[in-house]
């Protein structure tokens, strides 16, 4: 298996499994700069970028909108002056997802443009 920021997501179903607490031991490493948080009982991956002003914020979120687009796979983002919150989890399963890590890999590949 190679780096995460350059495997592809793949399509999930709502019977799609959840990673297990192996997966989440092996990949959280992966993604170090990534929270583990809890939201309505929901496991979600969350990171928050800062700029220097919000025309830097604004384009990030362009930037990690586009990457959703791509792949199929779409975040939250909270764009402020400064900073953009984004957080990842899967949707259809309630819960994180190896497309998660990925996702999270490839958004941080893109802050170090």
């Amino acid at each position: 298996m190679g780096p995460l920021n350059q495997m592809k997501c793949e399509a999930c179903r709502r019977d799609s499994p959840k990673v297990t607490q192996e997966e989440l031991a092996e990949l959280l490493p992966q993604v170090a700069n990534w929270n583990l948080i809890e939201r309505d009982g929901i496991n979600m991956l969350e990171r928050i970028f800062t700029f220097k002003d919000f025309d830097e914020a604004l384009n990030f979120t362009n930037q990690v909108g586009h990457l959703a687009e791509s792949e199929g796979h779409h975040p939250a983002l909270l764009t402020e002056w400064g900073r953009v919150t984004v957080t990842w989890w899967t949707h259809k399963i309630k819960g994180l997802h190896r497309n998660d890590f990925i996702m999270a890999a490839k958004t941080d590949a893109l802050a170090e443009l």
